[in-house]
């Protein structure tokens, strides 16, 4: 019984961290005009720093400095997007799937549950084609 509770904290403790951290497009520093923008708006956020108290706590000077980066970070090169790879066949295979499973739910005879048996197989065997293909 340990295991499985450590097991389940695991997997939402990974799950929380994913989700959490903000990517930013570092693609765009390769551009010029963003590069110096980039540099000009972290310039003038540490020139700001500069005029703190030096008698405060070196967390809460990290924790503003690490502020700084990330909102100027956040105005001049934008969060990276992730992309979805969604094929419009395997999407038919998916609602195909989908609509199998409604149709069972709805009304739960013999006939229904063979042909979601059916429509789950086809659609495994199709994905595990598809991943071949592309290993």
């Amino acid at each position: 019984m340990i295991a499985k509770v450590r097991e389940r904290l695991a997997v939402g403790k990974q799950a929380a961290q994913r989700f959490d951290r903000q990517r930013f497009n570092l693609r765009k520093l390769n551009e010029l005009e963003v590069m110096e923008q980039y540099q000009i708006e972290i310039t003038n956020r540490f020139a700001a720093l500069e005029n703190l108290n030096n008698n405060e706590d070196v967390n809460g000077t990290w924790e503003k400095i690490k502020e700084n980066i990330k909102t100027s970070a956040k105005e001049s090169l934008g969060l990276h997007e992730l992309k979805q790879h969604k094929e419009e066949e395997c999407l038919g295979f998916l609602d195909q799937r989908k609509r199998a499973k409604m149709q069972r739910v709805q009304v739960p005879s013999q006939s229904n549950v063979d042909n979601l048996n059916n429509v789950r197989h086809e659609v495994s065997r199709h994905f595990r084609k598809k991943k071949r293909r592309h290993i």
